[in-house]
């Protein structure tokens, strides 16, 4: 009975059908991108400082004052400053600074066209040229190189599952 079993067992494991599962997957893609016409400018504001020892100063009309000057298209103008010594032959000192704003501008500039501001930066539009990308039913990503401003991307991924 023992030498029946054995061979009877192994039959029955040799005879389980063998199951897998394979999974195949190719994704292609591809990102063109023509860039617009951009302009970025930072307007600087006024700033003005005056110091000193041993000196009266005058605005040219009054002693011993400082003109707050006047702000015209947001750009401020500081009054005359004059500075004479206190005591003759005496040490003294005297300084005083000013850096004018970028005016306000009283319409937006046209489309192209760049604004008088101290810090500007400005990009021309991007030309799309020969940009193009293709891709095929075999995963190969094909792509052809635009003008200035303009970017193109591609990218293929194959996957393979066996279970």
């Amino acid at each position: 009975m023992k030498k029946l079993v054995f061979p009877l067992l192994l039959g029955l494991v040799a005879a389980t059908p063998v199951r897998s599962e394979i999974h195949h997957a190719i994704t292609t893609s591809t990102q063109l991108t023509v860039n617009a016409a951009a302009t970025q400018a930072q307007r600087i504001g006024s700033s003005f400082s005056a110091s000193g020892s041993n000196i009266d100063t005058t605005d040219g009309t009054t002693a011993s004052t400082v003109s707050v000057g006047t702000i015209t298209s947001g750009v401020y103008s500081p009054g005359t400053i004059a500075a004479t010594q206190d005591t003759a032959g005496a040490a003294f000192s005297f300084s005083q600074s000013y850096t004018q704003a970028d005016a306000v501008p009283t319409s937006a500039p046209a489309v192209g066209a760049v604004g008088n501001f101290s810090n500007v930066t400005s990009t021309a539009a991007g030309v799309a040229g020969n940009l193009a990308g293709t891709l095929t039913s075999a995963g190969v990503v094909t792509l052809t190189a635009g003008g200035a401003g303009t970017s193109a991307i591609g990218s293929m991924e194959s996957a393979l599952t066996i279970k």
